[in-house]
């Protein structure tokens, strides 16, 4: 009867910890899968270069290169653009463009949102990687079918 006792909790203790490891090791290789992501790329115009990193489980890009910095008077390049006259101070250099993006499998980011400072919109966004340099980024309003995709490539890899 005593052995019954002590058998039970341990049953219970091992399997606890079993899929808790279980689950961890499926969060680190996806984890590990979607920090592919991360490092310093140039989308296809060329006129930028962006950093995507990961905070938390998302993923955030932010400009830190301009092949312009600055407007014809010689002034740093700001969000100009912005529907809100309140970011028109902002500056380009540093600016997130791409947030939220959760990595959902098969090389692909979801969930997040692209912003375009040379027309001040903002779209929804997929990422998708071709290989190991290549993204086809796809902004879109509404439905994915009704967007444009631009080839991202990578520049740096994470440090």
């Amino acid at each position: 009867m005593k052995t019954k006792k002590i058998t039970f909790p341990l049953l219970v203790v091992s399997l606890l910890l079993f899929f808790s490891f279980s689950h961890d090791s499926v969060k680190s290789v996806q984890d590990e899968e979607g920090d592919k992501l991360v490092g310093v790329w140039e989308p296809g115009h060329g006129k930028a270069k962006v950093k995507i990193t990961r905070v938390g489980s998302k993923y955030f890009g932010k400009i830190v290169w301009l092949l312009e910095p600055t407007f014809d008077d010689g002034a740093k390049k700001t969000d100009r653009n912005n529907p809100d006259p309140k970011m028109h101070d902002t500056p380009l250099l540093g600016y997130k463009i791409l947030k939220d993006f959760e990595y959902v499998g098969d090389k692909t980011w979801e969930n997040g949102t692209i912003y375009d400072p040379e027309n001040g919109s903002l779209y929804s966004c997929t990422i998708k990687m071709k290989n190991d340099n290549t993204l086809d980024v796809r902004g879109y309003i509404g439905v994915s079918m009704i967007g444009r995709t631009d080839t991202w490539t990578r520049l740096q890899k994470k440090k």
